[in-house]
C-alpha cells in the first residue's frame, strides 16, 4: 500500500471555502479528508483515532491552535501539520516545541501540502520504510530505539516522541559518533533542503535534547558542531 492509499487526514479550520478546497484536492490525490471547524471537536476526533494526520490551523475561533496541539498531544500521538499566518517565525517555533511535526504558512499551495503530509506520514512509518531494517533495536550508550514499534527509551524511561523525532533521533543514532550537516539532517528527515529561515530542524534537535536530558555522565547526547551540523555523542569506551 502507498503512503498515501486509504490515509485519512483530519483538518481543523475554520475557513470553510479553504477545507472544501482541500476536500477536493487531497481526495484527488488519495487521501480520505474529513474536516471541523474548532479545536474542540478536532481534539475528540483526534482522540476518536479518525486520522494519520492532523492539519490544524494556529487561528481558530474560541481554542486556538496551540491549545488544540497541547490537548491533542496529551491524548495522542498523531503527526500533526500546523498552517501559519505567513512570515510569522514565532508561531512556527512555537507549534514546533509544542510537538507539531511541520508547518505551513498560509496562502499555500495545495501540491506542497499534499507532498509535506506524505512526508509526514512516512516519517510516522506509514509506509513501512522507516524503522523496519536491522537492527530492530539500535542502542547508544543508555539509549534505545525500537525500531519496528518506533518507541524509545533512556535510561530504561519511556520517551514520547513525535514521529519526526523519532525520525531524527534514529538518523542521529545510526550515524552516532558522526558529524551530520543540517543539509543532510533535513534533505532525510525533512525531505527539503534547509533555508536560510527554516527553524524547524533545529528546533526538533532542541526538543529531543530536552526530553532525552544529558548522558549519565553529564555529557550532551546531541553535540552542535558549529558551522556544520549536529553529532549524536558516544560514551568513550572504559568511561564509568
Amino acid at each position: 500500500m502507498s503512503v498515501t492509499e486509504s490515509r485519512r487526514v483530519l483538518v481543523v479550520d475554520d475557513d470553510r471555502e479553504l477545507c472544501e478546497l482541500l476536500e477536493r484536492y487531497l481526495g484527488g490525490e488519495g487521501f480520505v479528508v474529513e474536516s471541523v471547524s474548532d479545536g474542540e471537536t478536532g481534539i475528540a476526533r483526534a482522540a476518536a483515532g479518525v486520522a494519520d494526520v492532523i492539519v490544524l490551523d494556529v487561528m481558530l475561533p474560541g481554542l486556538d491552535g496551540f491549545e488544540t496541539l497541547r490537548r491533542i498531544r496529551a491524548a495522542c500521538n498523531v503527526p500533526v501539520l500546523m498552517l501559519t499566518a505567513r512570515g510569522d517565525e514565532v508561531d512556527r517555533i512555537v507549534g514546533l516545541e509544542i510537538g507539531a511535526d511541520d508547518y505551513l504558512p498560509k496562502p499555500f499551495n495545495p501540491r506542497e501540502l499534499a507532498a509535506r503530509l506524505r512526508a509526514i506520514l512516512r516519517r510516522a512509518g506509514s509506509d513501512g520504510t522507516l524503522g523496519t531494517s536491522e537492527p530492530r533495536v539500535l542502542r547508544v550508550d543508555d539509549l534505545e530505539l525500537d525500531l519496528g514499534a518506533r518507541t524509545a527509551s533512556c535510561g530504561g524511561v519511556p520517551v514520547r516522541l513525535t514521529g519526526t523525532e523519532f525520525s531524527l533521533l534514529e538518523l542521529l543514532s545510526r550515524n552516532a559518533g558522526q558529524v551530520m550537516t543540517r543539509e543532510q539532517l533535513s534533505r532525510e528527515v525533512l525531505e527539503r533542503r534547509p533555508s536560510a529561515f527554516d527553524r524547524s530542524l533545529d528546533v526538533h534537535v532542541s526538543n529531543l535534547r530536552r526530553k532525552l536530558g544529558p548522558r549519565a555522565d553529564g555529557d550532551e547526547r546531541i553535540k552542535t558542531v558549529r558551522g556544520r551540523g549536529y553529532v549524536m555523542t558516544v560514551r568513550a569506551r572504559g568511561a564509568s
